[in-house]
């Protein structure tokens, strides 16, 4: 007679550097019947979805983690009942059974109206990985503080420390205080106070969205932005770009902009090298990489992604051109891989046609440079020799961290992109 033994699935190491991911989506629900290797859950990091096959086959007992719930490397995802032998310990895939230990309780299918009690043992952290940095860096134990955001989520404001009381602040005693000759005017109502009757949608911010939300706020919070803008005259780009395209889109690849900027790009931050450099905060070190790995933001269904083209210097326009358009289709389908979504030492974003006529992009940190690529418009300028003709025009913002990157050295960078952009010719030169 066979018996029917619990399984207990832990999320795996998914790649090196990844501490947790968020539950995108399960592919069966309790009670199902599930075979060896049969996809079990997705799970989102680092903006790249990891499709987890089942360890076991047998009945999904239960799910111990809710669809947009973080869960760390190593904490528990599914209950699987098999069939026959011993009972198996905890473990995840691929790794050497993990160290017995009581199971952490498993989420409520509904949020507790109040968050749990401060220091609660197994009680989840719910925190972004800026706010841990921050923390660390000022001593503070997560696990003693009690967050006031949604479900729990620790904010920044929790980690601030509590202001001191000033002499306006402090309760009058009552031989001194004088009855108010009016009652104070009421504050204004904060957005969340909004009766429900205006709300017409709750979007919760979630899966690659949240991703973007923690990163930006990071970027933000870390670095000290500048932007610096250049208008580059590319008539002999657009005549270059369109002669070029007429073979290149022969070989089923579409010829853009985007590869001739990448190349002038790489230029740029060969002549500057500090710019091709990531900022290690922990050591207070300036990281100058010595591969051209570019990041391509590029706009999917879910939320920006930034792919990342590596060794752009070793490649030719076509190719870039190639593959550039293979990241952006298989972005928009989510399916790219996580390590094709991380490593970039530099990033550049265009809207194409509705790049506008400038923008102050976010720097993707760590990295310290990221370029604004504007769309090109056709007007008359002076030329040199006091004649008025028409020209294509274009706008490039460069955002740059002002902690490591003085604002000459922003200018110089852009004025080589610029010489690169306006004699394109000199791009070719460049691989000889």
């Amino acid at each position: 007679m066979s018996t029917t033994m619990s399984f207990e699935f832990r999320l795996p190491d998914i790649g090196e550097g990844v501490a947790e991911g968020e539950v995108v989506q399960w592919f069966v629900k309790e009670g199902d019947e599930i075979r060896e290797d049969q996809p079990l859950v997705s799970v989102l990091t680092d903006k790249a979805n990891v499709e987890i096959p089942s360890p076991k086959s047998g009945r999904i007992a239960r799910l111990h983690a809710q669809v947009g719930e973080k869960v760390k490397v190593g904490g528990l995802l599914v209950t699987i009942e098999v069939e026959g032998g011993s009972p198996a310990p905890s473990t995840t895939a691929g790794a050497a059974p993990a160290v017995a230990a009581p199971a952490p309780a498993a989420p409520a299918a509904t949020p507790p109206s109040s968050p749990p009690p401060t220091g609660r043992e197994g009680r989840r952290i719910l925190a972004s990985p800026y706010l841990r940095r921050l923390a660390a860096e000022r001593g503070i134990d997560l696990s003693t503080i009690r967050g006031t955001g949604p479900e729990g989520r620790i904010t920044e404001a929790d980690l601030a420390p509590p202001a001191a009381v000033g002499p306006a602040e402090r309760t009058p005693s009552p031989t001194s205080a004088e009855p108010p000759t009016r009652a104070p005017a009421p504050s204004a109502p904060s957005p969340s106070a909004a009766s429900e009757s205006e709300v017409s949608e709750r979007i919760p911010i979630r899966g690659i969205r949240r991703v973007i939300s923690e990163h930006m706020s990071e970027s933000k919070h870390r670095a000290a932005h500048f932007t610096y803008v250049e208008e580059i005259d590319v008539s002999e780009l657009v005549v270059l770009r369109d002669r070029m395209a007429k073979h290149v889109e022969k070989q089923g690849t579409r010829l853009s902009y985007l590869p001739f900027i990448v190349k002038a790009v790489v230029a740029g931050l060969k002549a500057h090298p500090r710019l091709n450099a990531t900022m290690d905060d922990a050591h207070e070190e300036l990281l100058v990489r010595s591969a051209y790995h570019i990041g391509i933001a590029t706009a999917a269904p879910d939320g920006l992604l930034v792919p990342v083209l590596r060794n752009a210097d070793r490649k030719s326009v076509t190719q870039i051109a190639r593959e550039i358009q293979e990241l952006a289709e298989r972005g928009r389908a989510g399916k790219l891989q996580r390590a094709e979504l991380i490593g970039s030492t530099f990033t550049i974003t265009s809207l194409g046609a509705l790049g506008g006529v400038l923008a102050t992009p976010i720097l993707n940190y760590p990295e310290v440079g990221i370029l604004g690529v504007h769309k090109i418009q056709r007007r008359p300028v002076y030329r040199t020799d006091g004649t008025v003709g028409p020209a294509d025009l274009m706008n490039l913002s460069v955002s740059l961290d002002h902690r490591v990157i003085d604002g000459y050295e922003g200018a110089q960078f852009l004025a080589t992109v610029k010489g690169y952009l306006e004699d394109p010719h000199q791009l070719f030169a460049e691989m000889a």
